[in-house]
């Protein structure tokens, strides 16, 4: 199985939806909060281009993006492929 990170605020709707659906398709995933972490949220930004959106998705080390991005990828099948 694939490792899957994700950097999330407790406070962040999407995160929480996110969450929520990795955990409905039994992926397993380490999280990490940026809420007032800074150097979380410093490693956040470097990874993933400086977005500082969340939640922002890893999939064996490769930026996937926020909850809209990893949605995207599970329309168009090809999440499956990722997470194996």
């Amino acid at each position: 199985m694939a490792e899957v990170v994700i950097y999330t605020k407790t406070y962040c709707p999407f995160s929480q939806k996110c969450k929520e659906f990795l955990a409905e398709k039994g992926v397993e995933f380490s999280e990490k909060l940026v809420d007032d972490d800074p150097m979380t949220l410093a490693e956040m930004k470097t990874k993933s281009g400086e977005r500082t959106d969340t939640p922002q998705v890893f999939i064996n080390s490769h930026h996937i993006g926020s909850f809209d991005d990893l949605m995207a990828l599970e329309t168009d099948g090809k999440l499956h492929k990722l997470l194996n």
